[in-house]
């Protein structure tokens, strides 16, 4: 069975802190903004390993394709 956005979403608040997440996607492919003060400091791929370690074996299993925009608070109120 294909994941929802809505599961992604509560994958992606159970394993990281979060202050925002947002999923959009067809059952195959996934777009997440991910608001989150863990993000701080940290370049893109750290970033995105903090969210892919959130997800675990999900990444290989469940969800295909995830393109995510991962930000800081900060970064986040400053768009």
């Amino acid at each position: 069975m294909l994941p929802t956005p809505e599961q992604i979403k509560h994958y992606i608040e159970a394993g990281l802190a979060c202050e925002h997440v947002a999923v959009e996607g067809d059952g195959q492919h996934f777009f997440a903004t991910i608001v989150s003060e863990q993000f701080a400091g940290k370049r893109l791929i750290a970033r995105h390993q903090l969210v892919y370690a959130a997800l675990g074996d999900r990444m290989k299993a469940e969800i295909h394709a995830l393109s995510m925009k991962t930000l800081t608070p900060a970064e986040y109120q400053a768009q």
